[in-house]
């Protein structure tokens, strides 16, 4: 063999093609099988989508970027896109993972109706002001700057809140029934107030106030329940 043809049989071999020039499989791999591919590193799901909520909570649906939540997630866009789908859809399981882990809606069972609704502002007094996660609630606050593009967003979170407001009105009614408070009692617009007041909470704690500010305006809140003029 002659002197450049030698180092072209040693120029294919460093390249990993064939005697035609042409690439072709790896000598060690089984035959019909393609040469060692890189593997993708896995993630966890779990994590990366707590990650994602982190974000959405600190920015804002609008504001949160692919960017950043593929930064924060550790992971490329496509597999976001093949995890979550794509940013809306993240941010829909975000929030309820929101729900399932950290918001809390009055007890059906084992108090009245004031004391249960007592309990959850002081949790939210608590929760809102926690320095482990971002301030305040996502679910308030996550789409206070979405634009016309994004309008689904907020009728989510609205339908939310909505559902939020309707348990309390609904543990209200039963300590109406139950002769707990007045036959008159207007539990919508009770209702209404105490969501009213979670929301302030939950922009207090946006703005720097800490727990015990919190729990002195549930403290205040609590003190407008209506009475049966019994005792």
């Amino acid at each position: 063999m002659t002197e450049s043809g030698e180092k072209e049989r040693q120029g294919r071999r460093r390249r990993g093609t064939g005697a035609s020039g042409e690439g072709g499989d790896s000598p060690t791999a089984p035959p019909g099988r393609p040469a060692a591919t890189r593997t993708r590193r896995a993630f966890d799901r779990d994590e990366a989508l707590a990650a994602a909520l982190r974000e959405f909570w600190t920015y804002g649906y609008e504001s949160t970027s692919i960017a950043s939540l593929t930064k924060a997630m550790g992971i490329n866009p496509p597999s976001l896109y093949a995890a979550f789908g794509d940013k809306r859809q993240l941010f829909g399981e975000a929030v309820r993972l929101y729900q399932r882990t950290t918001a809390t809606a009055p007890s059906a069972e084992g108090q009245d109706a004031r004391s249960s609704i007592e309990a959850m502002l002081r949790h939210f007094a608590a929760d809102y002001t926690d320095p482990r996660h971002p301030p305040g609630c996502p679910i308030i606050s996550a789409a206070a700057n979405c634009g016309p593009g994004s309008q689904d967003v907020k009728a989510e979170l609205r339908g939310m809140r909505e559902a939020s407001k309707a348990a309390i009105a609904a543990r209200i009614r039963q300590d109406v029934d139950a002769g707990r408070l007045p036959g008159d009692t207007d539990t919508e617009g009770l209702a209404a107030f105490y969501a009213a007041v979670i929301q302030g909470m939950s922009q207090q704690a946006c703005d720097g106030a800490s727990r015990e500010v919190l729990e002195k305006v549930a403290e205040s809140a609590i003190r407008a329940w209506p009475t049966t003029g019994q005792g």
